[in-house]
C-alpha cells in the first residue's frame, strides 16, 4: 500500500506560550490528514453516513513524541495503512518537520460504526475496496 502525505504549516493557534505545538494539537493534525487521504480516495465522510449510514471513529492511538515542533513549521503528515479488516483497519502515522526530522510516530486502530446505535458493522463494499 502507498503512504499518502499532507502538508501543514504550525499556527501560533497550535504553539503553547512558548511556541512549542501544544500536545494534543498532534492528534488534531493526524486526524485532518486521515480525512484528506480519504479525500484523495473520493471518500467524504458525511456522504459515507449518508449514502450508508456508517461512521469512522478511531478505536485507539499509541502515540510516541520524538520532538517537539514550533510555531511557523511547515509539517507533512504521513498515513499508512498496515491492514484492512471488515469492520476496521490499522496505520502508522508520522508527522515530519521541513528537516525530515521524525516529530510524532503514532499507530492508529479505526473501526467502522453504524452512524445511530454506534456498534460495529462492516465498512461499505465500495468504502472497502477503495481503501484496501
Amino acid at each position: 500500500m502507498t503512504t499518502f502525505h499532507w502538508q501543514l504549516n504550525v499556527y501560533y493557534e497550535d504553539t503553547d506560550a512558548g511556541g512549542v505545538v501544544y500536545y494534543a494539537n498532534y492528534l488534531k493534525f493526524l486526524e485532518r490528514a486521515r480525512t484528506e487521504w480519504l479525500r484523495s480516495k473520493g471518500i467524504n465522510q458525511y456522504q459515507v453516513s449518508k449514502d450508508y449510514g456508517a461512521i469512522f471513529a478511531v478505536r485507539s492511538v499509541s502515540i510516541d513524541y520524538k520532538k517537539p515542533a514550533q510555531l511557523d513549521d511547515q509539517l507533512s503528515v504521513s498515513v499508512e495503512v498496515l491492514e484492512v479488516r471488515r469492520a476496521s483497519l490499522s496505520m502508522e502515522q508520522n508527522i515530519v518537520n521541513n528537516n525530515d526530522e521524525l516529530i510524532v510516530n503514532a499507530a492508529v486502530n479505526i473501526v467502522c460504526l453504524h452512524d445511530e446505535s454506534f456498534s460495529p458493522r462492516p465498512i461499505p463494499q465500495t468504502i472497502y475496496e477503495a481503501i484496501k
